[in-house]
């Protein structure tokens, strides 16, 4: 986070799980239809409290912040955003997600 002293980077390759391709989708296609801008997403893992943060990988941080903005803007309720983690937990096979989940700041 900006200010705060970080350890280093670390460059290793790795293949990237189906979850992660979606999220990175997801932001290309809501980009492309202007109901979401790179801003946003910026403004909404800043936003994020420090342990959030630090806990959260890479693109936990941004589904976080893409369903935070969506539930802002009215794109989507909060209501169906907790319906359809919920019908993702139920799956046979378990969320093929984070396996935390990303915390998302809903102001009413």
């Amino acid at each position: 986070m900006g200010g705060l002293q970080a350890g280093p980077v670390e460059r290793v390759d790795h293949d990237y799980q189906l979850w992660e391709k979606r999220v990175d989708a997801l932001m290309v296609l809501l980009s492309r239809k202007k109901r979401f801008t790179v801003d946003e997403l910026r403004k909404g893992i800043e936003s994020l409290p420090g342990d959030a943060y630090d806990r959260l990988t890479y693109y936990e941080r941004w589904i976080g912040s893409i369903a935070s903005a969506l539930v802002h803007r009215g794109t989507i309720s909060i209501e169906e955003l907790r319906t359809k983690l919920a019908d993702i937990e139920k799956r046979p096979d378990g969320p093929s997600a984070p396996s935390t989940t990303p915390d998302i700041a809903v102001k009413k």
